[in-house]
């Protein structure tokens, strides 16, 4: 059933159809963890309904942003909130893989790449495709997604991620191996202090060194993770 749903932020709305994949938290926290410059032009892996997009249209100075989506149903429901949020001329969706974006942009074109993606492993099964194909790896497994968005990113461009904490061995490999380096990282937990995921800026062509931020409690009931995400991350 389609629904629409206030954003909170600038009067922006988002449609969500909970017969298909439906954002939560996670988006919130990646779109606040986003840093992008006034001018800058972004590149979105795996758009969803286009909550991350719009919102980061929103709370930065992006001059624009590329959003893939390679799942019709979702990449007509992200079209729907673009259109709902008159950001046509900010966002521009694309109904393809991934793998094909040099039919759309050049290499080293982007300043900043961000995804949420799947992290699941292929092997666990669900019915609904759709849901199954957003939460589980086998169409953007880490290796391509890295492979990608190295591809995409200028010297020194960052690349913004969240991943499975169990996997995180895995994405570093990744990263390395297509010549980027995690530089900020921290974990999310929930109330009770067990970790859920962990969110990543990675630059390319960087030297190495990582910084590891505070563990960030998400509690959604009164929205404080939000405020301690803007002033110990997003500006760090």
């Amino acid at each position: 059933m389609l629904r629409e749903e206030d954003l909170q932020c600038q009067g922006l709305k988002i449609l969500q159809d909970d017969q298909l994949y439906t954002f939560t938290s996670d988006s919130v926290v990646l779109a606040n963890f986003v840093d992008i410059k006034k001018g800058e032009q972004a590149v979105e892996i795996g758009s969803g309904c286009g909550v991350i997009s719009i919102l980061l249209s929103a709370k930065t100075q992006v001059e624009k942003i590329f959003a893939f989506e390679v799942q019709q149903e979702m990449a007509e429901l992200a079209t729907q909130n673009i259109k709902l949020n008159k950001l046509q001329e900010k966002i521009t969706l694309f109904h393809d893989d991934i793998s094909n974006f040099s039919k759309y942009l050049k290499d080293a074109s982007a300043d900043v790449v961000f995804s949420n993606p799947p992290y699941m492993n292929s092997s666990f099964a669900c019915k609904n495709k759709v849901k199954s194909t957003a939460r589980h790896d086998n169409l953007l497994p880490p290796q391509k997604l890295c492979h990608c968005a190295s591809k995409l990113l200028k010297h020194g461009g960052r690349f913004f991620l969240c991943y499975a904490p169990s996997r995180l061995s895995e994405i570093f490999e990744c990263l390395t191996e297509n010549n980027m380096q995690p530089k900020r990282m921290f974990f999310t937990q929930n109330q009770k202090g067990e970790i859920k995921l962990c969110f990543i800026e990675a630059v390319k062509n960087a030297k190495k060194g990582l910084k590891i931020l505070p563990n960030l409690t998400v509690n959604d009931a009164d929205g404080k993770y939000l405020e301690q995400l803007h002033t110990k991350y997003f500006k760090a």
